[in-house]
């Protein structure tokens, strides 16, 4: 009779051990997949085709460009909807590529002409920059200059640019998650 409940016992510990290892799989696979939005969403930003080389002026004068695409915010996606915007410059057989958000406080930055030529400029702290996004007042509450961004030029003549947006308000270029 000693032996009988020992055999039992050592049944129902292997029983658990099996089955919670069992149920271990579709729980973790099911939270991998629960979580998973959440692991994309900070990943950086991604490389878009925004333009071709024709499209954009060759005397250097920047061209603003919307940035659309399919969003997703966690869980829900949304259909291809404008995320940004970028100012392309064509400088040559190079494109430079600037964000439109200002550094200092999140506006929208936008391109002035003048007699003495084009800058860009923030209205809402009167902040100017030249065409290379450079601060051009030494008193400029903008804490950097204009946020630029990677550019590559493929099959010969699309404009691909990693679009992101940086954190405010810093010294420091830091990319939002």
């Amino acid at each position: 009779m000693t032996g009988k409940p020992r055999r039992g016992f050592f049944e129902q510990v292997a029983t658990l051990l099996f089955g919670g290892a069992a149920l271990s799989v579709p729980g973790l696979t099911g939270l991998f997949a629960f979580l998973n939005p959440l692991r994309l969403k900070a990943q950086g930003g991604e490389f878009m085709r925004l333009a071709s080389l024709d499209a954009l002026p060759e005397d250097g004068s920047p061209r603003k460009v919307p940035v659309v695409a399919e969003r997703t915010d966690a869980w829900n996606r949304f259909p291809a909807e404008p995320i940004g915007a970028v100012f392309l410059r064509r400088v040559g057989a190079e494109v430079k590529a600037l964000q439109v958000i200002c550094p200092h406080a999140g506006c929208s930055i936008g391109l002035q002409a003048t007699a003495e030529g084009s800058h860009f400029l923030c209205p809402c702290h009167i902040a100017n920059f030249d065409l290379d996004g450079k601060r051009t007042d030494k008193v400029s509450p903008s804490p950097r200059d204009m946020d630029a961004m990677e550019v590559e030029i493929r099959n010969n003549n699309e404009v691909w640019v990693k679009f992101q947006t940086f954190n405010l308000g810093t010294s420091a270029k830091v990319a939002q998650g």
